[in-house]
C-alpha cells in the first residue's frame, strides 16, 4: 500500500515528483524515492507490508521498465510460480510489484484481469518511452490525472495535481451539483474541469507523442450460475468463496488486524481472520454518553465485546471525542474532495489509534451490503414499489400524515418522524429515481433552488448518469440492479474513497475481502429474490455466516458505520455553521442561494426537518473551497 505520482512534459519534472513525495508522505512512510530521465519522473512513497527490504523500494526497474506501484496483489505467489514455470522468469524480490511487472512485461495488458487484488500503478518503458496506467477492477485504489499543455501529470490524491504550476482551478457544475446531491462526487470527473480519475477496470495508454487512449479492460456482466439452482448450493459457493477471500486478504510479512462493529460484515471477516492469525487484535468505535443523548447510536461495542470474549480477539475500543471543529477542516483537506460524510473521521480515528501501536493493515467488511443486498435504503424502494400498487388516497393519507411528523422532540431526535418522511419522499417514482432519492440529500427540485443559474444546468446530466447506470444491467431483477448501481456508484465515489484519504493519512492500508474480483462475481450471480427472501436482506450471506457466528450477531439490527453528525450540528458545530454559512459567505461564493441554505437551518433548529446532514455537507464544502480554491 503506497502512493505515487509522475510528471511528464513540464519543465521540471524531477523538481515536482519531490514536491509530490512531500505532499503524499503519509502514504509511504517507510520510503519515498523518486526516479526521472529526461522524459519523466517517478515519485514513490512506500508503506511496507510485503517483503520489507529495500530491494522492494519503488520506482522499481527491471530491464527495460520502470513501475510504481499502489496496492496489494494477493494471488501474487500464485502468478509468480506461473511465471517462474511457463516464462522462466527469475525473480530478485519476494514482493507482488515485480510479480505486476513481471505479468505486464510477460503477457501484456491482457495481463491486468488475472491479478486479484486492488490496485493503480504506472509502467515505464525506458527505450520506446510508453506509458501505462492501470486501475484495479473496482476502483478500490485512486488515480487522478491532469493535463496541463504539453504535460501530463498523474498522481494517488488530487491535491497533488492541485499544487501543479498552471493547474485549471475551475469548478467542474457536474462535480459539484454530485458532492450536493450525494455528498460525494460521482463518476471520473474530479471536482475540476480539466482534472479525472482513471475509471475502475481501464488503463491508460500514454504516447510520446502525446496521444492518450483510455481502454476498459473489464466489465462486470450478468451472468447466469447453473449451480446456483437450489439455496443450499448457493449458500455453499457463496461460503467457500468467502473464506478464499478472506484467507487470501492475509497475504503480508506484518500483521493483519481487523475492523470489528459487531455487525455481521465486520464480525464474519474477524472470525475468518483469526484462522490466519491466532493472535488477531481488533478494533471498535464507540461514542460519548453525551452525544448519545440527543442521537441514537448503534451499540457496536457491546455486541463488539461480545465477540472479542467469545473468540478470543485482542480486542480496542476507541471512543469518538474529537475536537470537531478543530478536526473537520483537517479531514476535508486530507479527503481530496467535499465528502460530507462523518464515517471518514471514524476511519482515520480508528486507524490512527491502530497505528499507535504499531499496525500496518486493518481488514474492512465494506462492500457486503451493496452486493448482497444489506442497506436499509435497498429495502425502502422494494416497499416504495409496493406501496405504489395500493389504492391513491392510502397513498395520499400517509404522504400527509408523513409531512406533519416532528423530527425532534426536546431536543432528541425522533427516528420514525425522520424515516417516515424520507420513506414518502421516495415514492411515486420510477424505479432508477426512487432509487437515487433514498440516498440523495436534495430532490432535483430542490437542488434547483439550492444552487445558481450556472449549475442548475447540470442536474440533468446528473439525473441521466444514475438511470444510465441503473438500467444498464440486470434488467428484471431489481435486487440486482440496485447492488449493480451501488458498486458503480455508491461504494466507489464515497466508501472506498473516504476509505483511502482517512486510512492512508493514518499510514494504514485497509483490506475490503468482499470488493474482491471473485467474491463480486459470484455474488452478482444470485437471483435476486435470493438475496432477500423472507424479508430477510442479505439473507445468503446470512446464512453462510451461521456456520461462524452467533445468531445474535447475525440477526442483530442493521446499524450503520456512522457519527453522532445530528449533536455535532447542534452543538460543537452551531457556531461554525452560522459562521460558514453566514449571508456574507454564500453570497461572495456566489454558488448557492442564501435563503435555501437559511431554510435548511431554520427547518433543521425548528425540529420540522431533519437537515443536519445537508448543513454538514455544506460546511464541508465551504472548508473545501478554501483549502482548494482560495489555499
Amino acid at each position: 500500500m503506497c502512493g505515487f505520482a509522475g510528471f511528464t512534459g513540464f519543465a521540471d519534472n524531477q523538481a515536482l515528483a519531490a514536491l509530490a513525495n512531500q505532499c503524499q508522505a503519509h502514504r509511504g512512510p517507510d520510503n519515498q524515492s523518486v526516479w526521472a530521465d529526461e522524459y519523466i519522473a517517478l515519485a514513490h512513497q512506500r508503506l511496507s507490508i510485503i517483503d520489507l527490504s529495500e530491494r522492494s523500494n519503488q520506482p522499481f526497474h527491471k530491464g527495460d521498465y520502470a513501475i510504481i506501484f499502489n496496492g496489494e496483489i494477493y494471488n501474487y505467489q500464485e502468478l509468480q510460480a506461473q511465471l517462474q514455470k511457463d516464462k522462466q522468469v527469475n525473480f530478485i524480490t519476494t514482493g507482488d510489484t515485480e510479480v505486476a511487472l513481471e505479468m505486464f512485461v510477460q503477457y501484456g495488458l491482457k495481463s491486468l484481469d488475472q491479478l486479484i487484488g486492488m490496485f493503480a500503478f504506472a509502467i515505464y518503458n525506458k527505450k520506446t518511452r510508453e506509458l501505462v496506467l492501470a486501475r484495479d477492477h473496482f476502483g478500490i485504489k485512486p488515480l487522478f490525472y491532469t493535463k496541463i499543455g504539453s504535460g501530463l501529470a498523474f498522481s494517488s490524491e488530487l491535491k497533488t495535481l492541485v499544487k501543479l504550476p498552471g493547474f485549471d482551478k475551475t469548478i467542474e457544475p457536474k462535480a459539484l451539483v454530485s458532492a450536493l446531491n450525494y455528498s460525494w462526487v460521482s463518476g471520473n470527473q474530479s471536482m475540476f474541469r480539466n482534472c479525472f480519475k482513471l475509471p475502475p477496470g481501464h488503463y491508460m495508454l500514454y504516447h510520446p507523442d502525446q496521444r492518450m487512449e483510455i481502454v476498459r479492460y473489464y466489465d462486470l456482466q450478468p451472468v447466469k450460475n447453473p449451480a446456483y439452482q437450489s439455496e443450499e448450493a448457493i449458500i455453499a459457493d457463496i461460503k467457500s468463496t468467502v473464506e478464499a477471500s478472506i484467507a487470501r486478504h492475509m497475504v503480508a510479512d506484518v500483521p493483519v488486524s481487523s475492523f470489528l462493529s459487531g455487525g455481521l460484515d465486520s464480525s464474519l471477516i474477524s472470525v475468518l481472520a483469526k484462522k490466519s492469525n491466532p493472535d488477531l487484535s481488533t478494533y471498535t468505535i464507540s461514542t460519548t454518553s453525551r452525544d448519545k443523548q440527543v442521537e441514537k447510536m448503534p451499540d457496536d461495542e457491546k455486541y463488539a465485546q461480545e465477540l472479542a470474549n467469545q473468540f478470543g480477539f485482542d480486542h480496542n475500543v476507541i471512543e469518538i471525542t474529537p475536537d470537531i471543529i478543530r478536526m473537520l477542516p483537517d479531514m476535508v483537506r486530507t479527503l481530496d474532495e467535499p465528502i460530507g460524510d462523518p464515517a471518514a473521521i471514524n476511519t482515520y480515528i480508528i486507524c490512527k489509534a491502530a497505528r499507535d501501536k504499531g499496525v500496518k493493515v486493518l481488514l474492512s467488511g465494506m462492500g457486503a451490503d451493496e452486493i448482497f443486498f444489506g442497506y436499509r435504503r435497498q429495502k425502502a424502494t422494494l416497499l416504495s414499489m409496493r406501496f405504489n400498487q395500493l389504492p391513491g388516497f392510502i397513498r395520499a393519507a400517509g404522504k400527509f400524515t408523513a409531512s406533519l411528523l416532528p423530527v425532534k422532540i426536546g431536543g432528541k431526535g425522533f427516528r420514525f418522524g425522520r424515516w417516515a418522511k424520507r420513506f414518502f419522499s421516495l415514492v411515486s417514482l420510477p424505479p432508477s429515481q426512487t432509487y437515487m432519492r433514498s440516498y440523495s440529500y436534495y430532490s432535483p427540485e430542490q437542488l434547483r433552488e439550492l444552487v445558481k443559474p450556472g449549475y442548475q444546468e447540470a442536474i440533468p446530466a446528473l439525473l441521466k448518469e444514475h438511470d444510465d447506470i441503473f438500467n444498464a444491467k440486470f434488467k428484471g431483477d431489481l435486487v440486482n440492479q440496485m447492488c449493480n448501481t451501488d458498486l458503480s456508484m455508491f461504494m466507489l465515489g464515497l466508501n472506498l474513497t473516504y476509505t483511502d484519504r482517512a486510512s492512508m493519512a493514518a499510514s494504514v492500508e485497509v483490506r475490503v475481502p468482499f470488493i474482491d474480483k471473485i467474491v463480486i462475481e459470484k455474488a452478482m450471480q444470485i437471483p435476486g429474490a435470493y438475496k432477500i427472501y423472507k424479508k430477510e436482506p442479505k439473507y445468503i450471506l446470512k446464512k453462510v455466516a451461521e456456520s461462524f457466528l452467533p445468531k445474535s450477531i447475525i440477526y442483530r439490527p442493521k446499524a450503520a458505520f456512522g457519527a453522532p453528525i445530528r449533536s455535532w450540528i447542534s452543538k460543537d458545530l452551531r457556531g461554525m455553521v452560522d459562521e460558514l454559512l453566514s449571508k456574507e459567505v454564500i453570497e461572495r461564493r456566489g454558488i448557492l442561494n442564501f435563503g435555501a441554505v437559511k431554510k435548511l437551518i431554520e427547518d433543521d433548529r425548528r425540529g420540522v426537518e431533519d437537515n443536519a446532514y445537508q448543513i454538514y455537507q455544506l460546511i464541508t464544502l465551504e472548508l473545501w473551497f478554501r483549502e482548494f480554491l482560495d489555499n
